[in-house]
């Protein structure tokens, strides 16, 4: 088995696994599956946000609440967006506004961020 090629190998073991599932019917249990992966994604995301923000929450602290405010809400916004995607069927339009406002929020973000760092 380990002379045969790995590309080769990876799309046999694929096509077992997928045979296997077709065959014994576990549509519904891979379904389930599917959405407790949505969730420890998003679970993951935001673990990794508050650790981000942990991390530098004293430099944050002396920004003017006019720049807190829009910086908090542009990151809620961001895990709002990610949640509501996550749940909905992705569409044309709904992938454009989720793209949209991903967007808008990372440079409302980024523009609070190097206001605060602009020095002069």
């Amino acid at each position: 088995m380990s002379r045969i090629n790995p590309t080769l190998r990876g799309f046999a073991i694929i096509t077992a696994v997928a045979a296997v599932i077709v065959v014994l019917r576990l549509q519904a249990t891979l379904n389930a599956l599917f959405i407790l992966a949505r969730i420890a994604f998003l679970l993951a995301i935001a673990f990794f946000v508050y650790l981000v923000w942990r991390e530098r929450r004293h430099e944050i602290s002396v920004w003017s609440t006019r720049a807190q405010t829009v910086f908090y809400g542009a990151a809620l916004l961001i895990v709002a967006d990610i949640g509501a995607i996550s749940f909905v069927d992705e569409t044309g339009v709904d992938a454009v506004v989720f793209i949209l406002v991903l967007a808008l929020s990372g440079f409302a973000m980024w523009r609070v961020w190097r206001d605060q760092h602009t020095y002069g």
